[in-house]
């Protein structure tokens, strides 16, 4: 039998680097919306289907790159996706106009889905139990880093150069994540744990985990939370600068402390890892969703939101999030035991395709008004609290 690799700190931070790749290639550019908006001469909403396709890019990807990764093995498939990613990101820093530009966002997402099912299935591959939720908990963290460094690097790049040096950047952050990727990342599925290869194998896989009750509610819960904090990211650079009146700068520094709520939630998360179960945790991470969704919703309908206010419900909504998605990913991919790259596909699927569908319902009203994001934070965290209840209940 082939010796398994060990999860060391060194690993588990590359890991953590590759599968932060959604929050840097979205978060980075969020400040540059208006002037991509201008320079190209394409509609806000154009721009926001950038993000959208990414995210849809991401959830296809994942679909098809999980499954791929339990026939052929994980390093197998996550070298050349990430190579893949690092090209598209240096081809969109030319991008001429905004349709090439879509295109190439959609190639991104498709390609750097490699680095988030991947990691996750790689930390699950080399750990268990309590170790397992501790190396999810961990990767979040560092994803959580994303959000709160991203967007002040782009806003303070715009105040050197244009957003053409903001795309730059980002490539030059793909070429390091390729490099990480062929040189640090050992192969953690041997040749006698992978499944048999073809397309049957793979949808057998998919068929057998959603007819998982627990995954199936696991996963849905995971998407809904991505969602509700997916509705937020988009319509942000709108609503802090637009409505509330922030410069990108200061938009960005604010933007990045509802980051670090995540990264403290998922702090807490891995300290209590065995003393605290984590279905409590996960319905703890949902009750602070539905407090920042019903705050965000209650203070735009009284016209009484902030910038301060609106910093606030962020901080509870990314905490929140972060506590829903350690703990059901690491409880769904521990019953994907047979499968793991199949359930971080499924995990990944649902989690941007109810990311790209809060993207534009959000954004559909235009750019002067937050109550669709409002709304639809508020719809997915109180689903989301639905399932978390019904998942403690059904744990005891």
């Amino acid at each position: 039998m082939t010796r398994r690799p060990r999860l060391t700190a060194p690993l588990l931070g590359v890991l953590s680097f590759l599968a932060a790749v959604g929050p840097f290639a979205t978060d980075m550019y969020l400040a540059s919306f208006t002037s991509i908006a201008r320079d190209l001469g394409a509609q806000p909403s154009s721009v926001q289907l950038t993000l959208t396709a990414f995210l849809l890019g991401m959830g296809l990807g994942q679909l098809l790159l999980g499954p791929l990764s339990d026939q052929l093995g994980r390093r197998t498939v996550l070298v050349p996706a990430i190579g893949v990613f690092a090209l598209a990101s240096i081809a969109m820093v030319f991008a001429p106009n905004i349709e090439l530009f879509i295109a190439l966002r959609l190639i991104q997402g498709l390609s750097g889905s490699a680095g988030v099912v991947i990691s996750r299935a790689v930390a699950v591959d080399l750990s268990e139990g309590p170790a397992a939720i501790r190396a999810i908990s961990l990767i979040a963290m560092f994803v959580g880093l994303g959000p709160l460094l991203a967007p002040p690097i782009g806003g303070a790049i715009l105040i050197l150069g244009d957003w053409h040096a903001v795309l730059g950047v980002l490539a030059g952050i793909a070429v390091l994540m390729f490099a990480l990727a062929l040189l640090a990342v050992p192969e953690a599925l041997p040749p006698e744990a992978r499944r048999d290869a073809g397309l049957r194998t793979a949808l057998a896989a998919f068929r057998s985990l959603l007819a998982d009750r627990e995954f199936l509610l696991l996963m849905i819960v995971f998407g809904l939370a991505f969602g509700a904090m997916m509705s937020y990211i988009s319509s942000s650079p709108f609503v802090g600068q637009t409505i509330l009146g922030m410069p990108p700068f200061v938009y960005s520094l604010a933007f990045g402390l509802g980051a670090a709520a995540m990264i403290l939630a998922n702090l807490v998360n891995a300290r209590l890892a065995g003393k605290v179960p984590a279905t409590r945790m996960l319905l703890l991470g949902a009750c602070l969703t539905v407090t920042a969704g019903i705050a965000l919703t209650a203070q735009w309908l009284t016209g009484t939101l902030t910038a301060p206010g609106f910093i606030a419900c962020a901080f509870v909504l990314t905490g929140g999030t972060g506590l829903i998605m350690s703990n059901a990913s690491a409880l769904a991919l521990e019953r994907a035991a047979a499968a793991r790259g199949s359930g971080s596909a499924l995990l990944g699927a649902t989690q941007f395709a109810f990311g790209s569908i809060g993207s534009p319902i959000s954004g559909a009203w235009g750019e002067h008004t937050a109550l669709p994001m409002s709304l639809f934070v508020l719809c997915c965290a109180a689903l989301a609290l639905s399932g978390a209840a019904i998942a403690a209940r059904r744990a005891g």
